[in-house]
Order: C-alpha cells, then structure tokens, then sequence
C-alpha cells in the first residue's frame, strides 16, 4: 500500500469523509477512491449512511427540512407508498416482514424488555386519551358535519360502559379495536380476557337496540389504511341511514 493509499482509507474510515470529499481534494474521480477502498478490502458505506454523513456534516440539506407538505401532497405519497407494497410478490412481502422479526431478534433481553415496556405504556394511554385511528375518524367524521360523541361514559342504563365513537343521529357505537383484541399481543391470558370483555360489551350495546361496529386494525397506521376504513365506514354509515338495520342484522365488522 502507498501513501496516497494509507491517507484515501485514513480520511474515509477514521476521519469519515465520503469519497466525493476524497476525490475533490485530490483532484480525481470518486470512482478512483472507491476502486481503491475495494482494493484494500475497505466495506462501502451505504446510501443511506452517506447521506445521514453529509447531513451531519452541512454538505447537504434534507430534503423535507423547514418544508411544510400539503395534506394532498401527503395523501398522493401515502398512494405511492401503497402502491409499491401491494405490487409486490407474497414472497417479497413476506422477505420483508423476515428483515422486522429478524432485527427484533437481535436486540438484547433488556431492549426487548424496554420496548414491550414502552409499547405497554402506549397501549395503556391511548386507552385513557384515544388511539391514532380514534382522533382520525374523529376529526375526520367532524369535518363532515356528523355529531360524534367520543368516549362517551354512563351512557346505558344501569351500565358502566364506555365506547369509542358514538353516533346518536344514527344509533350507532364504533370500537376502535388494536390488534391485543385479536392477537397475543401480551399473551393469550390477556387476549382471551380482551376478547370476552369484547363479546360482554357488544351483547349489551345490541341488546339495547343499537347498531355495533368494530374496526379492527389489521394494518399498520399509514395515512392510506386510515383513509380506506374512513371510506368504508362512511358507506356503512349511508348505509344504516338510508335503511336501520333489522334487529339481527346490527352487527358490523370493518
């Protein structure tokens, strides 16, 4: 190795410069400096750890930093975004769940730990202050100027009974319910009570005549799954106002 050598892998690995620094001091192309990192047995750093390099450093800017995007700009990247999942393969799509159980799987006892602690936390809070997807329905059934009662309290006779949303003009309760109603999420101790707690309430909702609907996230929170189960329930809701559901037939899952 000489001595333009020695200083190419000084400044990239001990210093961090990124080859089109190298290449620009000494006055040569970046491909030169990474032949010669390939010669050496140097690894590349990747895209996304150069880029992260360059913003640290000042060279570059990000992209999205002090730029405000519109909610139809949001709307049109969330598409794209579900767009590109659902054109791929169940082989690559099941690849890419592999990469989460994988990464989840590398972490130490004590970070599992923490993050199942956090998540409980989580759990716990939107339980007391309302979920994502609750605030999202919310506002979003406000908007269209339709009375929504948000977990609504002593609202059935002789009954301690809270539910998410409640719609009074269409005699309708909504449950907002997470994937621990119907995954052990937190073993399935816990599940088989959140499930028979499930079963209590919509007995007693229905039996008061009311319509029950329960929204069940099966999706991560992107802006389009929200968007889409805002869709359906919208039509559900036109649905039951055009026509009251008959007695046997006020069930309804989304």
């Amino acid at each position: 190795m000489n001595n333009q050598e020695e200083t190419i892998l000084c400044l990239y690995q001990d210093l961090g410069w990124s080859t089109y620094e190298i290449a620009d001091s000494m006055k040569t192309y970046p491909n030169k400096i990474r032949r010669i990192l390939n010669k050496n047995g140097v690894p590349l750093r990747n895209s996304s750890t150069a880029q992260k390099n360059a913003l640290k450093k000042g060279r570059a800017q990000h992209p999205t930093e002090g730029k405000k995007r519109s909610q139809e700009t949001k709307d049109k990247i969330s598409e794209s975004q579900g767009d590109v999942w659902d054109s791929l393969s169940d082989e690559e799509k099941e690849y890419r769940s592999k990469i989460g159980k994988d990464s989840w799987e590398q972490k130490s006892d004590e970070d599992k730990a923490r993050l199942i602690a956090q998540a409980q936390d989580a759990v716990r809070e939107s339980s007391r202050t309302g979920s994502k997807l609750e605030h999202f329905l919310l506002s979003e059934l406000g908007k269209r100027k339709l009375r929504v009662e948000f977990h609504k309290e002593h609202w059935l006779k002789n009954q301690n009974l809270q539910v998410d949303l409640y719609l009074p003009e269409y005699r309708s309760a909504i449950e907002v319910d997470g994937p621990s109603h119907f995954k052990p999420v937190w073993g399935q101790e816990n599940l088989e009570k959140n499930i028979k707690a499930d079963l209590q309430k919509t007995g007693l909702i229905l039996g008061s005549g009311l319509v029950m609907i329960r929204i069940k996230q099966t999706q991560s929170l992107t802006q389009r799954y929200m968007r889409n189960i805002l869709q359906s329930l919208l039509s559900l809701l036109d649905t039951i106002k055009d026509k009251y559901p008959e007695e046997n037939e006020r069930y309804f899952e989304l």
